[in-house]
């Protein structure tokens, strides 16, 4: 949720769902000091390639609705919201965001896994959709994870 905390942050300090990316960068860097204007960029292409920012043309749209997003006072993200989070974690934060309690989707993920022998990503999805959350973002991934494991 870190992730989603930290690339919402300059979306709802200007009220709006779209910035340059020079703007982002800026709020990130300079106005928050949560990251150097790099580690901004970095934090563009992740939370990118996860669905919470959109490209359209020279601004970055916020994909997630900022409503449902809270900046608690004195938050200051994690550093491992740089890193590429595999298709399974980011189905574990969904799943969590959905409501789910993180020791049950975990348990009814292994679950899964063991009874149908699948993967540790194809799992979470089939998981996923059983409770209703919506991962199709995700699924490329974990599709991508299975061709490479195979």
């Amino acid at each position: 949720m870190s992730l989603r905390v930290a690339v919402a942050a300059p979306f709802k300090d200007r009220g709006t769902d779209r910035l340059r990316e020079n703007e982002f960068v800026v709020a990130l860097s300079l106005d928050r000091r949560w990251f150097s204007p790099d580690q901004s960029k970095r934090l563009v292409d992740v939370a990118t390639r996860e669905g919470i920012l959109e490209r359209d043309g020279p601004r970055l749209r916020l994909a997630v609705d900022a409503s449902e997003v809270t900046v608690p006072d004195g938050f200051v993200p994690d550093d491992d919201v740089l890193a590429e989070r595999s298709a399974f974690e980011r189905v574990l934060d969904a799943l969590v965001a959905a409501g789910l309690e993180k020791h049950e989707a975990v348990g009814g993920i292994n679950a899964l896994q063991r009874d149908l022998e699948l993967t540790i990503e194809a799992a979470a999805i089939v998981y996923a959709r059983r409770q209703g959350v919506d991962v199709a973002d995700v699924a490329p991934d974990a599709r991508e994870t299975l061709l490479e494991d195979g």
